[in-house]
């Protein structure tokens, strides 16, 4: 059954990124696979008035199921309407995006079940293909009042089915045809981000190309910029896993500052994954390890829930600039 989001109570994503351009903020994506994900990054995003994109890769939703996947939508928008009015605070603007959607047929099919957005990566395919398939998307897209993520530029890493050697980094004179022949909302590019936790090597000075990026600004003015692959991989989290039997060597990730100086740009969306896998498996082996009495599901995912939920709230606050906005989208 084809399902429009505005019936799931989500919105689209180009108000919300009209509102960070203005004031120099970027709107959390935030990926999920389950519930206690889901929850953490909708509590955290009332409770700081953020707005937010809710992320889901072709694997998550796999793993999830598509058809549950738009009832968990449902329910995360009308769960946030509820708490917002037992806490006395404004309801956010939610989003629903799939992340990484690599055919045409994929698009169409988050489409028609309830997605706000869809991105479409033919960042792997020779640039007239790349630009030729994110059009048919955007053509199909406008037809429901969907925005559209194209990429231009292919990052380094893995995460679940993305994956890639090595960096290609984004041509800054190609954006402008890009942009025109594509017809997209977004352009997620490259510039030195990566997917996964393994993002630089040990000794190697972790940094993106920021003058990249503001070079593409002088050719797109006032276009709406997407960084993937931007966790910071939070050390402690990657202590606490090692402390309790996990085994990450040389986990580095992008440097916070250099994301909030992203963010204050015409970066208007920042992707976030591997650090809420990070944390939750770290409170999770935790309590494995201290409490191996332990067999009752909600007594390790409540916690890791919790400790997810306040490392997006840091994020909101003082990472991407997103806390206190969602008041100012329209």
């Amino acid at each position: 059954m084809k399902v429009h989001y505005t019936s799931l109570g989500f919105v689209n994503t180009k108000p919300m990124f009209a509102a960070a351009m203005r004031s120099g903020f970027a709107v959390p994506a935030y990926n999920f696979n389950n519930m206690e994900q889901l929850q953490a990054i909708v509590m955290a995003c009332l409770e700081t008035q953020s707005p937010v994109i809710l992320q889901v890769s072709k694997g998550a939703r796999d793993y999830a199921d598509r058809t549950l996947l738009s009832h968990m939508g449902r329910g995360a928008v009308e769960m946030m309407k509820r708490k917002a009015g037992e806490k006395g605070v404004g309801e956010i603007p939610i989003a629903l995006h799939l992340d990484h959607g690599d055919s045409f047929e994929l698009c169409v099919s988050c489409i028609e079940t309830g997605f706000s957005s869809v991105m479409i990566d033919g960042s792997h395919l020779p640039y007239t293909e790349n630009a030729a398939l994110t059009r048919k998307v955007v053509d199909f897209a406008r037809l429901h009042d969907v925005s559209v993520e194209g990429e231009l530029g292919v990052l380094a890493g893995v995460e679940d089915e993305v994956a890639a050697a090595g960096h290609t980094y984004t041509r800054p004179e190609e954006v402008e045809d890009f942009v025109r022949r594509a017809g997209v909302d977004s352009l997620a590019i490259s510039i030195g981000t990566s997917h996964g936790a393994f993002k630089f090597k040990p000794g190697q000075k972790p940094e993106i190309r920021l003058d990249i990026l503001r070079e593409i600004e002088k050719r797109i003015p006032g276009f709406p910029i997407v960084l993937h692959g931007s966790s910071s991989v939070p050390g402690d989290a990657v202590v606490a896993i090692n402390r309790y039997g996990g085994r990450l060597k040389d986990s580095i990730g992008i440097p916070e500052t250099q994301l909030r100086e992203a963010a204050r740009s015409a970066v208007c969306k920042i992707n976030i994954d591997s650090d809420g896998r990070l944390v939750m498996t770290a409170k999770i082996r935790e309590i494995f390890t201290l409490k191996p009495e332990e067999f009752d599901p909600r007594k390790y995912l409540g916690p890791a829930r919790d400790a997810l939920c306040a490392m997006y709230i840091e994020k909101n606050k003082n990472v991407l600039g997103s806390a206190g906005q969602a008041p100012e989208i329209k």
